[in-house]
């Protein structure tokens, strides 16, 4: 449900968000409404470090599946995407030309935005950290550029609306919306 501001009266001012099915919805004053309804995040820096999936991100990616559809983006840079599929009961979109067992380097931060772009950038939050993940925040409604054992490329910081300390930070915003609203209001 959306509130209209100007219906409201002192001291009840309206709902800034809820969750409402496949679906987290967010009013941000000075932003606007935002009608989330897919995470879109990379794999590797993200949600896995050198190939390991970061371990307790299976309960937490899990909890958020009634809310929101979850996709994977990834280049496989480690090899070992179907076993990061199997943990997570997902399966990943690779990126990028394959040379028959992974991808090779190559327009990916283009590939990202452009996944983001097919499912409807403006109900999509997306969570990366590396340089091929930029075009991705920028494009969607709400990036979230997450600091990782990886490091975290620079224009990737200045194209999310939020950064956060780490992966599990950044799902407990999307469980918690509220915060988002806090940190994102004019």
């Amino acid at each position: 449900m959306v509130y209209d501001s100007s219906l409201w009266e002192f001291p009840f001012p309206p709902i800034p968000c809820c969750i409402i099915g496949v679906m987290i919805e967010l009013n941000i004053p000075g932003r606007g409404n935002l009608q989330l309804h897919h995470l879109v995040t990379d794999v590797n820096g993200t949600l896995a470090v050198d190939g390991q999936l970061l371990d307790g991100l299976v309960k937490k990616i899990t909890a958020l599946r009634d809310r929101l559809t979850v996709h994977l983006l990834t280049a496989d840079t480690h090899g070992r995407q179907a076993i990061i599929d199997g943990q997570l009961n997902l399966k990943a979109v690779r990126i990028g030309p394959f040379d028959g067992l992974r991808a090779t380097p190559g327009n990916e931060a283009a590939q990202k935005a452009d996944y983001v772009r097919r499912l409807g950038a403006e109900t999509v939050v997306a969570i990366g950290q590396g340089a091929n993940d930029a075009e991705m925040l920028e494009a969607a409604a709400l990036g979230i550029c997450v600091m990782s054992a990886e490091g975290v490329a620079v224009e990737t910081l200045t194209a999310a609306d939020l950064v956060t300390p780490d992966i599990f930070t950044a799902l407990e915003l999307l469980d918690k919306p509220l915060r988002i609203v806090a940190s994102l209001r004019k």
